[in-house]
This record gives C-alpha cells, structure tokens and sequence, in this order.
C-alpha cells in the first residue's frame, strides 16, 4: 500500500485559456497535515476542488489512497469543509447530519447526528432549520457534517474564516483527534498561525504553480510573513 493519501501529478487546470494550475506536483503523505498557502487567485481552492473531486482537471492524474481519480470509496472516506458550507437550509440540523450521515454510510446515523450536535454545541437547536442559524451556528454545523463519518482525508477550505475564537478552540481539535487516529489534512489558509498548531508540513503556490513544500519550521511558525519574503516571488 502507498504511503501517499494524495498524489498530483503535472495538473493543470484551464478556465477559458487562463491557466489557474500550471502543472502542480504534489504528493501528501498518509497522515501528514499540510497547510496550503498562498495569495488570493494563487489555485488554493481550485486545487482543493480537484482533490475532493468537485471539479474536473485539465491535463495530469490525481490519486487518492492509491486510486487514481475520485472513486466512491475515496469520496466516503473523506470530509470537506468549504466557502459554501454545504448544509440544506431548509432542513433542521439534526436532519442535515442524519442525511449526510446515511450518504457516507456510517451505522446509527440519527445517533451519530445527536452525538455531533452535542460536540459542536448545537443539540439544543436540533429541530430548528439551518436558514434560522447565524453564521457562526452554520459553520459548527459544516464542521459536524464533514466529520460525521471519521474521515480518513479531510480537505478544508479557508476552515477558520469567520470562527470565533470558541469555535477555533473545537476544530483545531477534532483536526488533532483526527491527525492522532491517522488521518491526512490538507487546508487552504491565510491564518498561519492557527493552521501552523497543526500542520506538519506547508506549500506555497504562486500564480497557479507549486513553488515549493517543506516541513514546518520554527521561522513560519514565530513570522507568519516568512514564507512569502523568500518564496513568494518565484513563478
């Protein structure tokens, strides 16, 4: 079995003729936690859609747990966390975690629903519809629903944009739960300091290419503006 939970090779992605991804290498290792970076339009989220297989590539191959392209198991076996939150509105939250618990399969979904709710704080508003939420509820709610079913690869986009600081606390440790039990983590993040208490490694794409990936240092960790004065300039 291969180490790599991820593996990217020579991907490009076109929108029109403007290349968002210019062959982007990229291989992330089973159980590794790795903080993607890089400026607004760099490809973070485009590549992260490619991953979770919400958007088709261009040119190259993408495998997932050693499979090439996003097969159903892959998909069961991971969560996403993304901008558009992904929970119906007009659905409660306990029916919103039941239906995405029965999707990825898991046993007593109605069980692991209340139990989710109780760890992100919302049990006591489990029969009220998402659309009633404020934004903050909503997110803890994304949060339950992407790791309802234990992934074993989880993929979060931007995941601390617009948490309070309660809320940081609770998904920078179920991200260390799941990293301890063996999971891989790949997020997209311009909130260093937060993402650094968990990644193990780092990458940097500038203007659609991978510029560079390397283990976390003590430098990204205590100057969040490292990375960018000696690698943000390459293309």
């Amino acid at each position: 079995m291969s180490d790599a939970a991820l593996d990217v090779r020579a991907v490009w992605k076109y929108f029109g003729d403007f290349p968002a991804l210019r062959a982007v290498n990229l291989s992330v290792a089973r159980g590794e936690c790795l903080a993607m970076l890089g400026r607004n339009g760099a490809g973070k989220t485009t590549l992260l859609k490619i991953l979770a297989g919400l958007s088709d590539i261009s040119q190259g191959t993408v495998s997932v747990f050693g499979s090439q392209g996003n097969t159903t198991d892959a998909r069961r076996k991971t969560g996403v966390l993304g901008h558009g939150i992904g929970i119906y509105d007009e659905l409660t939250a306990r029916e919103n975690l039941e239906l995405f618990g029965k999707i990825y399969q898991i046993d007593r979904p109605a069980h692991a629903a209340m139990a989710w709710l109780e760890r992100v704080d919302l049990k006591h508003v489990a029969d009220a519809r998402a659309r009633e939420f404020s934004r903050g509820m909503r997110q803890r709610l994304a949060v339950a629903r992407a790791f309802i079913h234990e992934p074993l690869l989880l993929l979060l986009d931007e995941p601390f944009t617009a948490l309070d600081d309660r809320s940081i606390a609770l998904l920078q440790r179920l991200l260390a739960e799941r990293l301890a039990a063996g999971a891989t983590v790949v997020m997209s993040t311009h909130q260093l300091r937060e993402a650094m208490e968990l990644a193990s490694h780092w990458a940097l794409l500038v203007r659609g290419k991978l510029v560079h990936k390397g283990e976390r240092s003590a430098e990204i960790i205590s100057d969040p503006t490292w990375v960018y004065r000696n690698y943000g300039e390459d293309s």
